[in-house]
C-alpha cells in the first residue's frame, strides 16, 4: 500500500501523514521541492523533530542551496525510498504541495535529455528579454504545454523549449498523465478559501517571529543567491530583497503573504485535475477519516 497526501501549503499535510503512519505503522516521504535543501527549515514550514512524533521521515536536508532542483533526480530518491520502506514491511506515505514532485514519486514521468548549448542560449534570452517573448514561442510551439506553464515560470518555459528543439516533439507529449505509474491512495486536504488565506498569513507571521531573517543570512554565506532554485523560493526570495535593501521587512512579509497565497491557488489548481485525489474537507476528524477512506479502497 502506498499513500500520498496532497494539498494546498498549510492545509494540514505534514500532520495528518505523521498521523496516518502512527495508525498504519508508516514512514514519510518528502515531496516538498524545497524542504529537500539543507537549513531550508523556517521558511519551508519543516516539521521540527518533536512534531514527527518519532515518525522517520526521508527525503529531507538532502540538497545544498546551490544545488538546481532535479525532479529526475528526486524521482530517482523516492524510488530507493518507497522500495525500501516497503521491503521493511512499513507504509510509504509520501506528502508535500510540489505536484511534479508527487508526480514523479508516484508515476512514470518521462525526462528528455538536455543539451546544454541550447539550454545557456535559452536562459540569455530569458535574461535579456524576460519570460513573455519565450512564453509566446512556446504557445505558438505546443499550445498544450504552453497552457499548463505559467507565462511567469522562465525557468519551465526554457526546459519546455528545449525539450522541443532537442527531440522535435512536443513538450506536452513528455508531461504526465492519469493513468500510469504505482497503485496509491491519492487523499487531498482541502480548506475553505478564506480560512486558507488566514493560515498563510499566520504561518508567515511565524516564520517571520521564528527568525526567518536569520536563517536567510546564514544561507546567503553560504551560497543562496547563487541558487537557480533555491534563491527563488518563498520566504528566501523577499528576505533576500530585504537584506539587498529592496524591501522593508514589512513589505517583504507583505510580499511573501501574497506570493505564497497565489502559490496555494496554483497547488490547488494541480490537485484538482487529478481525478484519482479523493479529497477530505481539513479540520476535526480529519484522521479518522482518512483512516476509514484508506480501508474502503484497501478492503481492510
Amino acid at each position: 500500500m502506498l499513500i500520498a497526501v496532497v494539498g494546498a501549503t498549510t492545509a494540514g499535510k505534514s500532520d495528518l501523514a505523521v498521523e496516518l503512519a502512527l495508525a498504519l505503522d508508516g514512514e514519510v516521504i518528502n515531496a516538498d521541492s524545497m524542504q529537500l535543501y539543507r537549513g531550508m527549515d523556517i521558511g519551508t514550514a519543516k516539521l521540527t523533530q518533536a512534531e514527527r512524533r518519532g515518525v522517520p521521515h526521508h527525503l529531507l536536508d538532502v540538497w545544498d542551496v546551490t544545488q538546481a532542483a532535479s525532479v529526475a533526480e528526486y524521482q530517482d530518491l523516492a524510488d530507493t525510498a518507497i522500495t525500501d520502506i516497503e521491503a521493511r514491511g512499513k507504509v510509504p506515505i509520501v506528502t508535500g504541495g510540489s505536484g511534479l514532485y508527487i508526480r514523479a514519486a508516484l508515476g512514470d514521468l518521462e525526462f528528455p535529455g538536455t543539451d546544454e548549448a541550447i539550454r545557456q542560449r535559452l536562459e540569455a534570452e530569458l535574461t535579456q528579454q524576460g519570460p513573455g517573448p519565450l512564453h509566446a514561442r512556446l504557445q505558438g510551439a505546443d499550445p498544450a504545454a504552453a497552457a499548463a506553464i505559467l507565462p511567469s515560470n522562465g525557468r519551465r518555459i526554457v526546459r519546455a523549449l528545449e525539450v522541443i528543439e532537442l527531440s522535435g516533439r512536443p513538450f506536452s507529449a513528455t508531461m504526465p498523465g492519469y493513468d500510469g505509474g504505482r497503485p496509491a491512495i491519492q487523499l487531498g486536504v482541502e480548506t475553505d478559501r478564506g480560512e486558507l488565506d488566514r493560515r498563510i498569513e499566520a504561518r508567515v507571521d511565524r516564520m517571520w517571529a521564528a527568525g526567518l531573517e536569520d536563517e536567510v543570512r546564514r544561507l546567503a554565506a553560504v551560497g543562496l543567491r547563487d541558487g537557480k532554485t533555491a534563491g527563488r523560493a518563498l520566504g528566501y526570495q523577499q528576505m533576500l530583497r530585504h537584506l539587498d535593501g529592496e524591501l522593508t521587512l514589512d513589505q517583504a512579509r507583505d510580499e511573501t503573504v501574497r506570493a505564497t497565497r497565489r502559490f496555494a491557488r496554483r497547488q490547488e489548481s494541480w490537485f484538482r485535475r487529478d481525478p484519482r485525489v479523493r479529497w477530505l474537507a481539513a479540520g476535526e476528524g480529519l484522521r479518522d477519516r482518512a483512516l476509514s477512506e484508506i480501508a474502503s479502497r484497501t478492503g481492510a
